[in-house]
Order: structure tokens, then C-alpha cells, then sequence
């Protein structure tokens, strides 16, 4: 019997991430392990730097080597980071296999079927074999089917901005 949860947290506002994070603390407040696997995102290391005083209870993976965004980066760099966040799924599965940690974080995993990284299909088997690990996914898009398999959906839009 399946006990894991999905939440999601998407929408063009920011804080999706910062969400995410909260979420993190609050559970390994409890005890409980949580990786963070990002997908898509440069190198911030304020907030890379932050999470990482936070081990061991929260620990951080990230599989781009490029510093930039994916989306500020050239054609051909892009190809040749696909591998790269193709391996960081692979990881997620494999945690998700192994029951590695309690709540398991994929920061911008919902931008990887928009580039055609990953299909939707490989982000359900992600849930599918999460058992009894919990899993947030974060990202802008948030596809109709997602809905039914999430547990919890937060959308974070932007009412007024300054300028």
C-alpha cells in the first residue's frame, strides 16, 4: 500500500522553491531525512551555501555543471546538459528505490517536460515508486494530469510587484 504524498508547487509567482525549503525544515524538524534534487536552475550559492549547513538532515544534489540557468544557456550547451539532469531522474529513481530518505524535494522537475528532458510518464513512475517517501515536485507549468495525482496542489502567482 502505497503512504507517499506529492505536493506540488507551481505558477509563474516566486517562492516555489522557498516553499519547498519551508516544507523541508518543518520535516526534518520532525526527524525525518529530505533531499533536494534542482533541476534547471544556475549555481546560487547564497541558497546552495544555506542548504548545506542544513546537512545532514537535509541534504542538496545537483547534476547541471554549468554555473547558468538552463535557459541562459546556448543550444549546444543545452544538449550538453541533458545528460547531466537525465541523471539527476535517474538518482531521484534510485533514492526512491532504495528508501534512501523520507521526503524527497524535485525543485523544478515540472520545466523538464516543457524542454522534452523527461515526459510526464517518467515523472509518474517517479511517483509510482516513491512507497512510502514523500515527494514535492516544484516548476512554472502544471499539467492537468498532475492533479489527479497529487495529494496537495499550492499555485504562487504574483498580485502586485514592484517596479
Amino acid at each position: 500500500m502505497k503512504e507517499g504524498k506529492l505536493q506540488i508547487y507551481c505558477g509563474n509567482g516566486k517562492g516555489k522553491t522557498t516553499a519547498a525549503i519551508g516544507q523541508a525544515i518543518r520535516e526534518a524538524s520532525k526527524g525525518r531525512s529530505v533531499f533536494i534534487v534542482q533541476f534547471l536552475k544556475g549555481k546560487q550559492e547564497e541558497e546552495i551555501s544555506f542548504i548545506k549547513r542544513l546537512e545532514p538532515e537535509i541534504k542538496l544534489f545537483r547534476f547541471q555543471k554549468r554555473e547558468e540557468a538552463f535557459e541562459n544557456l546556448t543550444e549546444q550547451e543545452k544538449e550538453e546538459e541533458i545528460p547531466n539532469l537525465k541523471n539527476g531522474l535517474n538518482f531521484a529513481r534510485k533514492v526512491l528505490a532504495t528508501g534512501e530518505c523520507d521526503v524527497l524535494i524535485l525543485d523544478e522537475v515540472l520545466g523538464l517536460p516543457e524542454r522534452e528532458i523527461a515526459t510526464l510518464e517518467e515523472l509518474h513512475s517517479l511517483l509510482e515508486a516513491a512507497e512510502n517517501t514523500d515527494l514535492i515536485f516544484t516548476g512554472i507549468r502544471l499539467y492537468p494530469e498532475m492533479l489527479e495525482w497529487a495529494d496537495e496542489v499550492y499555485e504562487i502567482s504574483v498580485l502586485k510587484e514592484s517596479e
